[in-house]
């Protein structure tokens, strides 16, 4: 959540910079570009993946497990990339599907008794995403225009088989929100975005991977949700 925070301020810290260059530059550029009714382009993104993690009960565990514990460590830097396809609904409404690929990694660190296991779980994802989102965009300021967006995004991981410790379920379905700021340039429109997204399925899989020495990391858990934190780069 700090990490969304972060660029949040960033975007609102921008807003002051970009209204100076609104007032020396009053010639708009790409004066027709919001009245095309589709338009295309592509993304480029850094995440952060994360899980909410919720454990059993002691007395539903296994004896020995009663305070044994799981906790996401670090959140390590991971790459977007999409395509942009866009339909205009009206002056401030936009409907946009955005497909594309993403990587990321999460450590999961145990901890028992007190005491942390020297090397987390290594959980590495490779998603396929297919967000539908809805684009509310304020009125254009010359060169510039803030917006929120939100939506779902139906995402399957590739890589979850290549997980050792856990077995984690392919398929989830996200709730997104985010916002961001449009720049409209000579040739193209820039916008950065800033989106938390938030998983509603339990992507633990209870029966575990098969391996009888992996249910230390399963039998623990009782519900994994996925989160991420993505900052993206727009070129339309």
């Amino acid at each position: 959540m700090r990490l969304f925070a972060f660029f949040i301020c960033f975007l609102v810290l921008q807003i002051p910079a970009f209204s100076q260059v609104e007032n020396k530059k009053k010639v708009p550029n790409l004066p027709a570009f919001d009245y095309k009714p589709l338009h295309f382009g592509f993304l480029i993104g850094l995440n952060a993946m994360d899980f909410k993690v919720r454990h059993k009960m002691p007395a539903d565990r296994p004896e020995g497990f009663e305070n044994r514990y799981a906790e996401v460590v670090s959140l390590n830097p991971g790459v977007n990339i999409g395509i942009v396809t866009s339909l205009r609904i009206n002056k401030n409404l936009n409907l946009r599907f955005l497909p594309g690929i993403s990587f990321g990694q999460r450590d999961l660190l145990y901890i028992q008794d007190g005491e942390a296991e020297e090397v987390p779980l290594e959980i590495k994802s490779t998603f396929l995403e297919f967000p539908l989102l809805l684009k509310f965009s304020g009125d254009r300021m010359t060169n510039f225009k803030p917006y929120v967006i939100g939506g779902i995004n139906p995402r399957i991981d590739l890589a979850k088989t290549e997980n050792d410790g856990l077995s984690l379920r392919s398929n989830d379905l996200y709730l997104e929100v985010g916002a961001g700021v449009d720049m409209y340039l000579n040739y193209f429109r820039l916008s950065t975005e800033v989106k938390l997204s938030v998983g509603l399925r339990n992507v633990l899989n209870p029966e575990g991977t098969g391996e009888p020495e992996d249910v230390y990391f399963t039998d623990v858990l009782d519900r994994l949700s996925s989160r991420l934190f993505v900052f993206s780069f727009y070129f339309e």
